[in-house]
């Protein structure tokens, strides 16, 4: 099986050889670029399997660059940013990432959670059936990655897709914060809580939902998937 490959885009040199001198040494095919303009090259002659995606670039932004890739692309990106704030995380997904990582981080959790990008960019559901909720309103289409709500497709990420379906697949139940980052990213380390908020707050702003609608927030323990559209 061929080598995964990487694009770091970084305007910082330091920073971009670290980071593809650990890739290298865990065989993925690496390059590099240190300004948007030259990543959007890249994108298109490289063929990356996930890009590594530094905010303040010169040229052109992450951000842009995020968002001009996902006109065209699912391709899997892990921004990297000073902002440790959740607005600035919710801005992140919102963008079309798929991760968000923190500086100053450290090389084995980006490696964590590269490879955690990659085995759900790989994802294939368990059942490919059609799930629907509340008389047709909601409707899961997995083999897909898929949702339909209000007859209206939600432009969802797949780790935001990933997330909703788990919860749908388990109706009433509730699923804590670790849970559902082992079973959506691939996470098997704590401090992924704010992650798991920033995902379900995006999906209830893309869908317009109030805070418990379909989505119920259980303080103290995790997230419930409310069969009907109103939440208790």
């Amino acid at each position: 099986m061929e080598n995964k490959k990487i694009l770091v885009v970084d305007d910082e040199e330091k920073i971009r050889k670290v980071v593809s001198a650990y890739l290298k040494k865990d065989d993925y095919e690496v390059k590099e670029a240190k300004d948007g303009e030259k990543a959007l090259e890249l994108v298109e002659s490289f063929q990356p399997d996930l890009m590594v995606l530094d905010l303040m670039l010169p040229k052109l932004s992450g951000e842009e660059v995020c968002q001009q890739v996902r006109q065209k692309s699912e391709l899997p990106i892990l921004m990297l940013t000073a902002k440790n704030t959740e607005d600035a995380k919710v801005n992140g997904f919102n963008y079309g990432a798929d991760d968000y990582l923190v500086k100053p981080f450290s090389n084995k959790e980006l490696i964590a959670r590269i490879k955690a990008i990659l085995r759900r960019s790989d994802y294939k559901a368990e059942k490919a059936d059609i799930i629907i909720y509340d008389d047709g309103r909601l409707k899961f289409y997995p083999d897909k990655m898929k949702v339909i709500y209000q007859k209206k497709e939600i432009d969802l990420t797949n780790t935001e897709f990933k997330l909703f379906y788990n919860l749908a697949r388990n109706p009433e139940q509730v699923l804590s914060r670790e849970q559902l980052a082992e079973k959506v990213m691939g996470l098997e380390f704590k401090g992924f809580d704010r992650t798991i908020d920033a995902h379900i707050k995006n999906i209830r702003k893309k869908m317009g939902l109030a805070k418990n609608e379909y989505i119920k927030t259980v303080y103290g323990a995790g997230y419930r998937f409310n069969v009907n559209k109103e939440g208790d």
